[in-house]
């Protein structure tokens, strides 16, 4: 079977965790960052968890992470 190729997109948003699961960097915090409350920045500082039914869709597009 070929090597199989890694969706660089999802490569450089993704990545995978200890327990097997995927987190991303939130979104918005890249520029325009004036008009946008302390608060809001703050919040958006964090990373998320990747949902178990969006999980499978990056196991395809990461298959050697």
């Amino acid at each position: 079977m070929p090597k199989l190729k890694t969706h660089r997109g999802a490569a450089k948003r993704f990545a995978k965790t200890a327990s097997g699961r995927f987190k991303f960097r939130q979104s918005h915090r890249n520029h325009i960052l004036t008009k946008k409350s302390t608060k809001r920045k703050r919040h958006l500082r964090s990373t998320g968890l990747i949902c178990a039914s969006d999980s499978e869709a990056i196991k395809q597009m990461l298959p050697y992470s």
